[in-house]
């Protein structure tokens, strides 16, 4: 793979957004919101989160849970042995453990991040055991902390910039990633840092490149309201500039960005109506009994800034009805698939 490109200041508060994200799940652990063995390998430092954050992180991650768990019920649904997640700027995610968990689940897992991102993940889990002995057989693993490498049976972590396409790709061909295996693409609030044209090129990419594939991405909307201004003044001051939210400042400009760029159909909703029309019903009355909550205001103006898209190709035929939520009646959760599950109550 060619050098990436030197790290600039925005990139690495970019980097540091994963820590704070880590701390924020890990607080939604402690107080029942949804299950994850896992998370506390990768957090230094437990904080107590506001119940305000605790619930916005808890409908994301009850969110993304229940596509990918769909994702993998109509694939499996039409015949599909295995499945892969490709998981762009994944940072310190432990979806992989959490899923691999309770035995083998027919999914291999690839995460592109920065290197200095990856030598850290990397050597965490070169030191942890239970985390080790969740990548498959010992003798077939490789583990290269000082590359910011791993690669595993059933998982793969590899360093790289996503500003360069072309040098991504083969450090995935390297590592065994097939395109012509149908693929769940995840892009937690990754795109939106990038600059317009390298987001763009990044959708290209993987349309051009994946035959069966969805894209899901989870990112931030509405910059131009009051609240929107308040948001992206708040991430500039942390050296975080939203640097492509003027070109996907809304979902029908999300939907565009696919649509334009290789993609044969796609879909977003914000999450306000994602978490009252479609989340798991029992769920929601569960966590929403679990601390004092009055913030109603600002929870609902949070929600109406952020955004699900998930983009589509069918090239296979087999993802004639997946979607963003598409199917479910009000309060149903995705099936979910033995050894795909991914828990949520504790």
């Amino acid at each position: 793979m060619s050098a990436l490109r030197s790290l600039n200041t925005s990139d690495l508060s970019v980097q540091r957004t994963n820590d704070d994200a880590q701390v924020s799940k890990l607080s939604c652990v402690n107080k029942g919101y949804f299950r994850d063995d896992y998370i506390r390998y990768f957090v230094r430092r437990a904080s107590r989160r506001s119940p305000l954050i605790n619930r916005g992180y808890f409908s994301r991650v009850l969110a993304l849970r229940q596509l990918l768990q769909d994702f993998h019920a109509h694939l499996t649904s039409k015949g599909a042995e295995t499945i892969q997640v490709l998981s762009l700027g994944a940072g310190f995610d432990t979806s992989f453990f959490n899923l691999q968990a309770p035995g083998p689940s027919g999914v291999r897992w690839f995460e592109v991040d920065f290197k200095e991102v990856t030598r850290r993940k990397a050597a965490i889990i070169a030191a942890s055991e239970p985390l080790r002995k969740l990548l498959g057989p010992q003798d077939r693993h490789r583990i290269h902390p000082d590359e910011g490498r791993i690669v595993a049976e059933a998982y793969s972590l590899l360093p790289g910039d996503l500003r360069d396409t072309k040098a991504c790709q083969a450090t995935l061909e390297a590592a065994g990633f097939d395109p012509a295996c149908p693929t769940y693409v995840l892009a937690e609030c990754v795109l939106v840092y990038m600059e317009p044209e390298d987001s763009a090129s990044v959708v290209r990419w993987l349309g051009q490149w994946l035959r069966t594939a969805a894209f899901v991405v989870y990112e931030q909307i509405r910059p131009h309201d009051a609240f929107g201004k308040q948001m992206i003044s708040n991430l500039e001051a942390r050296g975080c500039p939203l640097k492509g939210i003027s070109a996907t400042k809304d979902t029908a400009s999300h939907i565009r960005r696919f649509t334009d760029n290789g993609w044969e159909r796609a879909d977003a909703k914000d999450m306000s109506t994602i978490y009252r029309v479609h989340l798991d019903a029992s769920e929601k009355r569960r966590t929403e009994s679990l601390e004092i909550f009055d913030e109603f205001e600002e929870w609902h103006m949070i929600q109406d800034h952020y955004c699900i898209v998930v983009a589509v190709n069918d090239g296979s035929g087999k993802l004639k009805d997946f979607g963003l939520f598409r199917g479910q009646q009000k309060g149903v959760t995705a099936p979910s698939v033995q050894g795909v599950s991914l828990p949520i109550a504790g």
